[in-house]
């Protein structure tokens, strides 16, 4: 995992735009030649980006000159893009790095050997074969350097490419490609060329200085068609998410002033349609069984009988065994992918001590949900690492998801003994959080809602480790209590699981006002927005104490699978709370041994840690108050901090 950044910008000639429409638009505000100015600073990109990869940070400066001609990096001393001839075009890499896996330590931003310059901040588990002592980053520059220049981008290793007929490596195509993976897993901002800040800006996070509401006109992504979340125009914060997709720009029309207007050379930014016809689909979410037949309500009903809480799997239809049974396997190879020691950098599992065994951690309430990727981890992680089970509360053991945590211990106890589990309790109040919150502010930026708020501080908190365990409950330490700061880079986080399985309350309303139909489509919505709802910020947060989320419930295999069952079997909401709600979920629960957390309600990490409760006082006098301003969700810069 790393934080990435690119700086476009030209010697006053150069604009980025995403549409020929959108370009007349920018050069109608007059902008000036390119420097900071009022925008964000290199060394506040480097800053901000270095707490998420800790490891390393490099820099790489190319600079475009007019005539074609490719001037070769300069190191960490990026320039601001006003030091060039005119005409020229500056792009300034940053990478810090947050090594994760390979045999060697690496830099980012890395250059093959025919030139080309890569920063990337994810992980790969299918598509690029990726050797256990190789690093993500070196295999996608390698595949990348092997595709050929022309549309279709096909790998020409050995075989000359049937569209251009290049052979090998690809050509200098003078081409810039950034992008955001299909479910926006991994936190990517833009900030749009504007008349207090020419520049193209990418980053994996914003500086604190510039997490604040400075609005100005921008110009925002809009494709033929789209007709609703992105409008041409608008007043937009410096920053804002980009959206899902793989995007180009052709930096040739800059050398060759492809549109020039008010002296200003424009380029247009292109969005690629992904090629993948099976992860399209994904993108799409359609389900083909949607609304059961008569047939399929009876075979249930027939099935079922008297519901008993002991006995609700028993019950079950064979049909509800299998699907429960195909998620499992398909839960089980997400873990196991995203927790495969072979492919962690081996010099962190070295520095380990003996007390100190837990290169994976889970983010955990004792819900359903971190119940699942618990015993799951279990199951693939062998069991002389001890497992970090880290939770947070704002009310001490009072709090619903401390009351949980505990219980959920005790099950994962039962059902693998062997197995050192370390429950971490992280124990704090608001009030004593003024700095902090600031610094939460910048990171879930720019969401700026108090509930956005609320869950940035929860997971920051939980992700940074550092609590308290009792070594009684653990069965650790001589059962002493002691202070305890988690050291595990990789955190397991339940994200996707109440989009995808029927999840959040507004699903069981959408089920009664408009049955499975209605249902499916809110349904549909939550997953198709999750990366500008969720995914950036909870991201951000947690890869500020330079570690990593990785999210099992997302992963492409587990979605599909889940998409193939029939809605009925994944949720049946006229049931009640806490067995009819990802009802298919309840049942892998079961199949994993945890009867107590395949009865556990749905609680959203702000109420279950009571943040929520805590922030309504301070910010409103109470949760009655909060209530009638805004139904949690009244923007934070509204009001006086």
């Amino acid at each position: 995992m790393c934080g990435i950044a690119l700086v476009l910008s030209g010697g006053g000639r150069v604009v980025v735009a995403p549409s020929a429409a959108a370009a007349a638009a920018v050069a109608a505000v007059g902008i000036q030649p390119s420097d900071e100015g009022k925008g964000v600073t290199v060394d506040e990109l480097k800053a901000a980006l270095r707490r998420r990869g800790p490891d390393s940070l490099g820099c790489e400066r190319l600079r475009v000159r007019a005539d074609g001609t490719t001037l070769g990096s300069d190191g960490c001393d990026c320039g601001v893009g006003n030091g060039g001839d005119v005409g020229d075009t500056e792009l300034c890499f940053i990478g810090a790095t947050l090594q994760l896996r390979g045999a060697e330590p690496i830099l980012q931003p890395m250059v093959g050997q025919s030139g080309n310059v890569l920063v990337y901040n994810g992980e790969i588990y299918g598509g690029v074969h990726v050797a256990d002592d190789q690093n993500d980053t070196q295999s996608l520059l390698s595949s990348l350097e092997s595709c050929c220049s022309c549309e279709c981008h096909a790998l020409v290793r050995d075989e000359a490419c049937l569209c251009c007929g290049s052979v090998g490596k690809s050509k200098d195509s003078k081409t810039m490609w950034f992008g955001r993976d299909a479910f926006g897993r991994r936190s990517l901002l833009v900030h749009w060329p504007s008349p207090d800040d020419p520049r193209f800006i990418l980053s994996s996070v914003s500086p604190p200085s510039f997490a604040s509401n400075n609005s100005a006109p921008t110009v925002k992504v809009m494709e033929s068609g789209e007709d609703n979340d992105f409008p041409e125009s608008t007043n937009m914060s410096y920053w804002e998410e980009l959206p899902c997709g793989i995007y180009s720009i052709q930096l040739k029309s800059l050398e060759k002033s492809g549109m020039c207007m008010k002296e200003a050379c424009v380029s247009e930014v292109r969005r690629h349609d992904w090629i993948n016809s099976s992860l399209d689909e994904l993108i799409q979410w359609k389900r083909k069984s949607i609304v059961p037949t008569v047939d399929d309500l009876t075979s249930h009903q027939n099935s079922v009988g008297d519901y008993c809480l002991s006995q609700s799997f028993r019950n079950s239809t064979e049909a509800d065994k299998n699907a429960a049974y195909k998620v499992l396997i398909a839960l089980r190879e997400s873990v196991m992918l995203r927790t495969n020691l072979n492919r962690l950098f081996q010099d962190d599992l070295n520095k380990l001590k003996d007390d100190e065994l837990a290169p994976i951690a889970i983010l955990f309430s004792g819900g359903l949900d971190s119940m699942i990727l618990a015993a799951l981890l279990d199951q693939c992680l062998d069991s002389k690492w001890t497992i970090d089970l880290l939770n947070v509360s704002f009310d001490g053991q009072l709090a619903p998801d401390r009351i949980s945590a505990l219980a959920g211990l005790k099950e994962l106890q039962r059902i693998s003994p062997i197995r050192r589990w370390r429950l971490v309790e992280i124990d704090t109040v608001l009030t004593n959080l003024k700095g902090e919150s600031e610094h939460v502010m910048s990171l879930i930026y720019p969401s700026n809602t108090y509930m956005d708020l609320n869950i940035g501080i929860a997971l920051w908190l939980a992700a940074g480790g550092d609590g308290w365990v009792d070594g009684s409950i653990c069965n650790i330490q001589d059962g002493c209590r002691y202070k305890y700061k988690s050291t595990s880079r990789v955190l397991l986080v339940g994200s996707g699981a109440d989009e995808q399985c029927a999840g959040y309350g507004r699903h069981r309303t959408k089920y009664r006002l408009g049955g499975w139909v209605l249902l499916d489509e809110e349904m549909r919505l939550d997953v198709q927005r999750i990366w500008k709802r969720n995914m950036g910020r909870d991201d951000r947060c947690i890869s500020d104490h330079g570690k990593e989320a990785r999210f099992p419930f997302l992963d492409e295999n587990v979605i599909k699978t889940l998409l193939e069952i029939p809605l009925w079997d994944i949720a049946k909401l006229d049931e009640p709370v806490g067995k009819g709600d990802k009802k298919i979920l309840r049942e892998v629960a079961n199949l994993l041994g945890l009867k107590e957390a395949a009865l556990q309600p749905k609680r959203a990490i702000q109420f279950g840690s009571r943040i929520a409760r805590e922030s309504n006082r301070k910010n409103f006098g109470s949760n009655r108050a909060a209530n009638q301003a805004s139904a949690g969700s009244v923007e934070i810069h509204q009001r006086a901090r």
